[in-house]
This record gives structure tokens, sequence and C-alpha cells, in this order.
């Protein structure tokens, strides 16, 4: 079994044993999720089955969606509403303030990575050192909102949208709103809508998932995945040469190649693989095969 499903994970679980409820459903050793979503999130959580793990690194699609819920006047060490309060205040701004600071948060900007967050520094996972009550310095990153919009306010309570690139935290960016308001901020939810090109219409609960009378009904072809990138077919020599890992020569293909990476097919329709050209080379040379099963 060969493919991806894409999950609606649930409240309360890490993304590893997200990626064990599709492992026990499929029946499939091989199953990997294609980035961590915090236990307290839900939503969008793309899950590699079998061989489709080969796959994960070149998938083309890494902006995130995401609808998140904040609460002003509050922080807390983890800066969402499972960590220990820090500061309260009854200082509240009002909606206009609020919508202005949004703006402020458009486009490219800097953020520090949270300390409760997976990223690793000499071996350890700075979420291992918070728990230590160790903080350590973070090198900023640059990272791009592509849309951020209120979808609801409430005194203090506010509910947005955001449309953002790979590696932006969230948490980060409320803390970050709150810290510009003067009275600090919260993340109280946190929903995945989009991520790696899949958003939750192609989404399935676990018990969406156990109640399926033919799991491989759910389970998205790994070229759907992949299909940002252009494609090739070649012909029944060059499909098993590619298959067997051999390059081929990029004059004898029926297209005129550019550089990027490419999905391979056989005359049959049948998906080999990704192949990548490269600028000045005469080879389309093989990244991913799927193997013959």
């Amino acid at each position: 079994m060969t493919g991806f499903i894409i999950l609606d994970k649930p409240e309360g679980i890490t993304s590893f044993i997200a990626a064990r409820i599709v492992r026990h459903v499929t029946g499939e050793k091989k199953c990997g999720h294609t980035g961590t979503l915090d236990p307290m999130a839900t939503g969008v959580l793309p899950v590699a089955v079998g061989h489709a793990t080969r796959f994960i690194d070149f998938l083309p699609c890494h902006d995130k969606g995401y609808t998140a819920s904040f609460r002003l006047g509050e922080t807390t060490d983890t800066l969402d509403i499972t960590g220990k309060t820090l500061t309260m205040s009854d200082d509240i701004p009002g909606e206009d303030a609020v919508l202005a600071a949004l703006e402020k948060f458009r486009g490219v900007i800097e953020q520090t990575p949270p300390m409760y967050s997976a990223i690793q520094k000499d071996g350890k996972r700075l979420y291992e050192l918070a728990r230590q009550g160790i903080e350590i310095e973070r090198e900023k990153r640059t990272v791009t909102i592509h849309e951020l919009t209120c979808l609801s306010a409430d005194k203090r309570d506010y509910t947005i949208h955001v449309m953002c690139s790979k590696g932006t935290y969230i948490r980060s960016l409320i803390s970050d709103i709150g810290e510009t308001l003067g009275c600090g901020a919260v993340m109280t939810s946190l929903r995945r809508t989009h991520a790696n090109g899949f958003s939750l219409e192609d989404a399935h609960t676990e018990d969406e998932l156990k109640a399926a009378e033919d799991i491989s009904a759910v389970l998205l072809p790994v070229e759907q995945a992949l299909s940002a990138y252009p494609s090739v077919t070649v012909s029944e020599a060059q499909a098993k040469r590619f298959r067997n890992g051999g390059e081929l020569d990029a004059t004898r293909l029926k297209m005129t190649l550019y550089p990027s990476l490419y999905t391979v097919f056989s005359p049959d329709h049948q998906f080999l693989g990704l192949g990548e050209y490269t600028e000045g080379d005469a080879v389309l040379k093989v990244k991913r095969v799927t193997p013959n099963d």
C-alpha cells in the first residue's frame, strides 16, 4: 500500500502517535507524517504510507494555513493556554487597535522560535531544555505571512485566519501581536486548514478511517501529492532504465526540459518516480523511484 492519507489530527496527541494511528488502520509498517503539529493542534496532517515515505522531502508546497484563537491580557511560558501563566493584565485594547496590530505582521517578518518547540540545539530538543527550566538564545528566522485576517472578536478573545510560509510558529506570531499591543496574548486553539497542498476537504478523522470499508479508497496517490511538478512520459526502454536508477538522455525525451523536478511516467501512465533536470545537463537524473511491488 503506497500513497498519502490526510488525517484530521485530533487534539491531545503528538504527530508521531497520529502516524501510528494510520499505521494501525492501514496495516502498513512504513508510515511517516510530513510535519509536526503540536499536541493541542488539530487539522490537516498528511501521513505518507508505504513507499510514499520516500517522497516526503520532495512535497512541493510548503505553505501552511491555520485558524487560530487567542486571548489578550495573558502570557504563558509555552505561549499557549496549556502553559504556566506568567503575566495577567486587564488593560485590554479595543478591536481597532488589534486590527491595526495585525497589519504590522503581514508580509515578510522575523520571529523567534519558542522554547517549547521541536527545534534541536546541540542534539537536544528545545522543549527538553525548557522543561528543565533552561532558556537559550534562539536565532530569529525570516518567515512570510501571506494572509492574516480577523474572523471574530469578543472583548479579549479573537480568532484569526493565517496563511504562511514553512517554519512559521503561530504561537510566536500571537505572542508578538500581544507584545505589540502591550498587554500580552496567548494562543487558545489551533487548527491547521492547509498543508503540503492538501486541505481539510481531503482530511479524514480517525473514526472515519476505522469505519472505511476499503481504506485504499481514501489513499491519495503519490503523483497527486507531487502534481505541482511538470511531468514527462518516457518510452518502455527509458522507463526500465529509470526504474533501475539510470539517468535518461534529455535529447531523446519527447519534450524540452527546463531546470526542475519532474514526475516521470511510463507509456501506460504508471508513476515511476521523480527525476531532476539541471541547466547545462544533458540528462534527466533520478531523484526517487517507486519500487516494483
